[in-house]
């Protein structure tokens, strides 16, 4: 098993905007930033609904899931911050739609405000052998 440590980025989510990275890989576990509704080509956030949101930050999740060589059946484990409960359905229902075999383990907490005052942010973590 490997020892090292691996920084994953791509251009096909956005840039961190802080002290980060957006992922990375330790051994066969890949440790994905909570990712927000930001557009990778223009480094603007999504206007739209709380669904639009949410299919953003999933994107964003495949892209750098991508980048490194894992997919969705990879992750094992999410963890969802809504800055309003009142959310939970819309998002869930975007988040079926990208987990569609064997769902990860996941919690889904409501905080008092996330960057950018977006209403949704997702962290992942997947592993492969």
């Amino acid at each position: 098993m490997s020892t090292t440590k691996e920084i994953i980025n791509t251009t096909k989510a956005p840039a961190p905007i802080g002290p980060y990275n957006q992922a990375i890989k330790a051994g066969h576990t890949l440790y994905i930033s909570g990712q927000i509704a930001l557009s990778p080509e223009t480094g603007e956030l999504v206007d739209g609904s709380i669904a639009e949101e949410a299919r953003q930050v999933l994107d964003n999740l495949s892209a750098i899931l991508s980048e490194a060589g894992y997919t969705f059946t990879d992750v094992v484990k999410t963890t969802i911050f809504l800055r309003d409960m009142g959310d939970f359905a819309a998002v869930n229902d975007i988040y079926g739609t990208y987990f569609t075999g064997q769902a990860p383990a996941r919690e889904t907490v409501a905080v008092a405000g996330l960057p950018k005052n977006v209403n949704v942010e997702i962290s992942a973590i997947a592993w492969k052998a």
